[in-house]
């Protein structure tokens, strides 16, 4: 090496450090979502991960690095220093290129020459040499955030001159963005943020059971994903948080029960590094769930509290930013610090405390957020001024669906304040009539509607109220009597009354027996950019429109309008927001249907309890029913009965017996599978009793509802008895309710068994069998055979395969599989990856080698001669700069140009 690098052995060993990459976890999650052949990569020349510290930002630029070079390019890595100079920047960048692509020659002028020729010179001419070499190049820098002023304009030169054959790809904890502004305007740049780095629930699922396996299901790793909020770092911490040898899924419902002392456990080691000042600023701002640079200096009075923010987020891992450009200036602290930090504020003074709280109220209620100022006001004890500030923007909250927010205020407000207030007592009533107390909404506006001089809007509102309480209430038929003075006659031309008028005729419409007509409902009202509250109701819109594609078995469709609806609410609303959580029971069912079984158990983790709470009888059936057969497929029958079970407890607890009916129904589905006589005639003796009970809903719309399933109970009942001729009876007398009732996949169930029957007595059910698959396989239906007898799904397999054997494939379906083959497992030797620093012959040697192969057998093998397979060798031991065979193994092992399998 020449004097220019080698000023000092320890400043060239160094160098040699920050341009070798990172050593690879053993197990390194691989995200497909992040991955270079993910459409938003293609054609970038500079890619900037920008996040701060604790966000995975070298965990991605390994895996960027691994699949670069599996695309053949040569890749160069440097971790950047605040100590160096711009020469020794550029002999970074130039060892850089000799390290990670075998080329010991390049640059050898340009270290010799380089401190004459100018900062940018020197960049100028080290990208000349890129230009000249032949060599598909990517370099990698992280850490830019260090580099000095001088570097960093020789970085930002850099970016805005690459040769056609340079790729470059920037990681920093912030203040790269600026610099290429103009090339993402241009397309030429992508800039990857914290939000985008942030886990998603399926990548957490996948790293949670690459570490415990089967020990910790969708709902345990659901779970963690909420306490972390997927954050990367935070994950890491509450995995290796886990005892090892201990039950993990125990382990990780203790954090989230407690999650304030789950923060400091996690994080107390964190914390203490902090400085005492920091620890009491960041105490104090943890009363506020937002923070912005100048609510932080009026709730600490300190001048300088801006610039101490903006350190702690450039150095600390426990804040969270946007990416969008207008709320930059916000971020909060992730939740697990939060909360622990709230455990240190609730042992200040309270006299400290009550100001803290009056100072946030002051200056939210001057900056307009009314709803966080008013919680403040009342913490502070400034109870008017709450009171006054909550009926300022609580109807807006609830009509915006945050309808927790003001359940939470309706425990908070006096029954006085609510009598004079009559906007808080409106925004009350939708917050209940969406809820399991929806029973109470009626009666809390009772006093309001006895004035003569009601205004016509305001019964309409109650009606849309009273009748979406109904709904919830599941009573079909009186919410149809409430709202139907009102159907022809919406009493405004407000966009967002006309989407809730409309999502009410849909709802109306499906109840009765008319999905198609619910979706006409939709189509007629505008659409547009008309505010928060408009998008909730739209919401509301998708919803009623997913719900009927579902109700016809239509799950393609359904699923088109359901996953874009469910994705919207769980970024805006947050994922267990009750809509949010209803959206996704009906696209688990969906995708169930489909059978996508492990994506309907993900979409389902960590849902159901809400779903038990504040779903609509209609959710709460699809979530619970969907996971119990979500179970029984994965061969947990035990478990596939006891979520039935819960089901029927739900029905009891809500005075709701259609889900008790659907549970008792279902379970005898399920034994009838098994040809379980017994047990199923005893299932069906306990629907019949409920059914002839005095308390229940009598009108039709309700009757039929839960007619349908009793008598589709009795047909499975029939099947486990083996009492064909009874199951033909039994088909006849339900199928022209389900016809009415437009259940399409139902239709399809009943055609089959029909067709299973006549099988069972020797007559001729195929006709019937082909057409019940050719419209299970058109409306996308892969478990109807499956979930209605695995008998029935042999049969219908065998003709499948006899129809693909013949001329005419039209009937051809995919039915699920009942017992999937198991994976085979293929053991790979090392394999070079495709790469421009080394020739293909080189690699074959470099494979040959790897397996311990002398040079007589690496030439046998290659069918070359000894001399040849020398003469590769050396070159080999001079690209890798390695003296000995095993040193080129090693060598091309961490500069990831070859793979050895594990």
């Amino acid at each position: 090496m020449t004097n220019a690098v080698s000023d000092s052995g320890t400043a060239f060993s160094e160098l040699v450090l920050r341009t070798s990459p990172p050593r690879p976890p053993r197990h390194q999650l691989q995200r497909p979502r992040l991955g270079l052949d993910h459409e938003q990569f293609a054609d970038r020349a500079v890619i900037v991960v920008q996040a701060p510290p604790g966000f995975g930002k070298t965990t991605v630029l390994g895996q960027w690095r691994r699949e670069f070079l599996a695309r053949g390019a040569a890749v160069a890595w440097m971790s950047c220093d605040e100590r160096d100079d711009p020469q020794r920047f550029l002999h970074g960048l130039t060892l850089a290129v000799r390290t990670g692509c075998a080329r010991p020659g390049f640059g050898q002028l340009l270290l010799e020459t380089g401190a004459s020729t100018g900062e940018l010179g020197g960049v100028t001419a080290w990208l000349a040499e890129v230009a000249q070499t032949a060599l598909d190049l990517v370099l990698i820098v992280d850490e830019a955030e260090r580099l000095s002023p001088r570097n960093f304009a020789a970085l930002t030169y850099l970016v805005h001159n690459l040769p056609a054959n340079l790729r470059l790809v920037i990681a920093a904890r912030g203040g790269v963005d600026a610099v290429v502004a103009d090339l993402v305007d241009y397309g030429q740049c992508l800039v990857v943020g914290a939000e985008t780095l942030r886990f998603g629930l399926d990548e957490t699922l996948a790293l949670v059971r690459e570490r415990f396996g089967d020990k910790v299901d969708a709902e345990g790793s659901a779970r963690l994903q909420e306490l972390t909020e997927g954050w990367p770092l935070g994950l890491q911490l509450a995995l290796a948080a886990i005892p090892q040898g201990g039950d993990p899924l125990m382990a990780i419902k203790a954090l989230a029960a407690d999650s304030g002392k789950g923060g400091e456990h996690l994080l107390g080691g964190l914390i203490a590094k902090l400085a005492a000042d920091d620890v009491s600023f960041l105490t104090c701002i943890a009363i506020v769930d937002q923070f912005h640079p100048e609510l932080c200096r009026a709730l600490t009075g300190a001048a300088d509290a801006p610039d101490r923010l903006a350190r702690l987020i450039q150095n600390t891992p426990i804040f969270i930013t946007s990416d969008a450009s207008d709320a930059n200036d916000w971020c909060r602290l992730h939740a697990l610090a939060r909360d622990a930090f709230r455990l240190r504020l609730a042992d200040l003074p309270a006299a400290q405390q009550v100001e803290l709280h009056a100072r946030a109220m002051t200056w939210l209620v001057d900056h307009g957020l009314v709803e966080e100022a008013a919680r403040h006001a009342h913490a502070a004890g400034q109870h008017e001024k709450a009171y006054d500030l909550a009926e300022q923007c609580l109807y807006d909250a609830v009509v915006q669906g945050h309808q927790q927010a003001v359940l939470a205020w309706l425990e908070l407000l006096p029954e006085a304040e609510l009598e004079r207030r009559p906007r808080l007592r409106l925004a009350a009533a939708w917050a209940l009539a969406l809820s399991e107390r929806h029973e109470e909404a009626g009666r809390l506006l009772a006093p309001m509607l006895e004035a003569a001089d009601v205004a016509p809007a305001l019964r309409y509102e109650h009606a849309l109220i009273v009748s979406g309480g109904a709904y919830y209430a599941d009573e079909p038929d009186r919410c149809v009597a409430l709202f139907e003075p009102w159907i022809d006659a919406p009493p405004a031309r407000d966009p967002r009354l006309l989407q809730m008028h409309a999502n009410r005729l849909s709802m109306l419409a499906i109840l009765q027996g008319d999905p198609a007509q619910a979706r006409r409902h939709q189509q007629a009202v505008p659409r547009g950019a008309y505010g928060k509250a408009y998008d909730y109701a739209t919401r509301w819109g998708d919803f009623m429109t997913g719900l009927a594609y579902l109700w016809e078995g239509q799950v393609l469709l359904s699923e088109n309008v359901l996953r874009p609806a469910l994705a919207s609410a769980d970024a805006d609303l947050g994922r267990r927001h009750p809509l949010a959580c209803m959206l996704a029971a009906l696209l688990a069912a969906a995708c169930y249907e489909r059978d996508r079984v492990d994506e309907a158990a993900a979409l389902l983790a960590h849902r159901l309890d809400m779903l038990e709470r504040v779903g609509t009888p209609e959710t709460a059936l699809f979530g619970y029913r969907t996971a119990a057969r979500i179970a029984a497929a994965q061969g947990v029958e035990h478990r596939a009965l006891d979520l039935l079970e819960a089901l029927h407890a739900i029905g009891d607890a809500r005075r709701l017996p259609r889900l008790c009916l659907s549970s008792l129904a279902d379970q005898v589905r399920m034994h009838a599978g098994r040809f379980r006589a017994e047990t199923c005639r005893a299932l069906v003796q306990r629907i019949d009793d409920i059914l002839a009970r005095d308390d229940l809903p009598s009108g039709p719309l309700w009757r039929r509802l839960a007619g349908w399933q009793q008598a589709m109970a009795h047909v499975h009942a029939a099947v486990a008895a083996q009492d064909w001729p009874m199951v033909l009876e039994r088909l006849d007398r339900v199928a022209p309710l389900v016809e009415t009732l437009k259940l399409g996949r139902v239709g399809i169930e009943i055609m089959a068994l029909r067709a299973f029957a006549l099988d069972r007595q020797s007559l001729d059910g195929r006709a019937l069998l082909l057409e019940a698959m050719n419209l299970a396989q058109t409306y996308g239906l892969a478990r109807t055979f499956v979930d209605a007898h695995p008998a029935l799904a042999d049969w219908a397999r065998r003709v499948a395969d006899e129809e693909a054997g013949g001329r005419d494939t039209t009937h051809r379906v995919a039915v699920a599989r009942v017992a999937p083959r198991p994976e085979e497992r293929t053991t790979a030797g090392p394999r070079a990856v495709p790469s421009m620093v080394l020739t293909p012959k080189e690699r074959a040697v470099l494979e040959l080698l790897a397996r311990n192969l002398s040079n007589k057998e690496i030439a046998q093998a290659m069918a070359v001669g000894e001399e040849t397979v020398k003469w590769h060798l050396k070159n080999l031991f001079g690209k890798l700069d390695a003296g000995s065979r095993k040193h080129v193994v090693r060598r091309a092992q961490l500069l990831g140009l070859l793979e050895v399998a594990e």
